[in-house]
């Protein structure tokens, strides 16, 4: 049993903070946190400087998922969006990410371009079209140990009644884990878990200035979700304060008002391995013209 399946059927829920790249999800290992979410919107945002409109490619999360998993153990949760087409794309995605050791892998019924599931104006997929798209999914895996979580966006499009058919749907087709997006209040959060606990593990979506109301990771638990994503506080948090920081370093000229809030070279260096990666090089290196004579 993978370590992420092992956290969700604990019955302690799992907090996912969102990462965008090795450095970030090196840090939420470091922090201690049991599995990291690779967010789709955190890649627009970091990579491109765009909204989470449908801009990423299959081949940029697939490069992320390699980069991070070459870097980290922590288990990773993949935001695969659509799946980036029909079927067959989404067999394709799931094998080749799977294949780098992702645990989970997230897809959601939207249709081409899909949107933040906190934005407006947002499409959906025939039901059936997702059902299969799920059971392509779960074909494609690496193997049981990776986990399939079918999102729902159908609250903001058809209303609750008919996100929780769906979801339903996509439960019998065989995903591991339900996440119905964007509930707008603590009412439907209820409804959601009254419906689905005890019978599959539930995904909650923290955003921040979001539709749903934050709740802590003890309060999800209570109402009886399984894991618990904080998906772009990441780059929020980010964001605002390399935003204060550059503001520091244009009116002083100086990093030193900072200097207290930031890695010094040795810091940052102890972080990313570099001494052990010199003597590791050194391992290697070619013997010197004395040690060869």
């Amino acid at each position: 049993m993978s370590m992420l399946r092992s956290h969700v059927t604990s019955g302690e829920i799992v907090v996912a903070p969102g990462c965008y790249d090795a450095l970030s999800a090196l840090l939420i290992e470091r922090a201690g946190f049991a599995a990291a979410y690779l967010s789709g919107a955190a890649l627009a945002y970091t990579r491109f400087g765009r909204p989470d409109i449908g801009l990423i490619s299959m081949s940029e999360v697939v490069d992320t998922v390699a980069v991070i998993a070459e870097r980290t153990s922590i288990p990773l949760i993949v935001d695969a969006d659509t799946g980036f087409g029909n079927a067959l794309n989404v067999q394709r995605v799931v094998r080749l990410i799977s294949r780098h050791g992702a645990q989970a892998i997230q897809l959601e019924d939207q249709t081409l371009p899909k949107r933040c599931g906190h934005l407006a104006d947002k499409a959906l997929v025939p039901c059936g079209e997702m059902v299969g798209k799920i059971k392509a999914a779960l074909d494609a895996r690496a193997g049981p140990d990776c986990m399939i979580i079918a999102r729902t966006d159908a609250i903001a499009v058809e209303g609750l009644e008919r996100a929780l058919e769906r979801a339903e749907a996509y439960f019998d087709a065989g995903a591991d884990i339900l996440f119905v997006e964007a509930p707008r209040s603590d009412t439907e959060l209820q409804e959601i878990t009254s419906r689905f606990r005890g019978r599959v593990p539930l995904l909650a979506n923290m955003v921040e200035g979001g539709k749903t109301p934050i709740k802590d990771a003890s309060q999800l638990q209570a109402l009886g979700f399984s894991i618990a994503i904080f998906p772009g506080g990441t780059v929020r948090a980010l964001a605002h304060t390399l935003g204060r920081y550059f503001e520091a370093l244009k009116l002083h000229g100086t990093t030193a008002p900072w200097r207290e809030s930031m890695y010094d070279l040795q810091t940052i260096n102890d972080l990313v391995q570099t001494p052990q990666m010199l003597m590791l090089g050194k391992r290697y290196a070619a013997p010197n013209a004395e040690q060869s004579g």
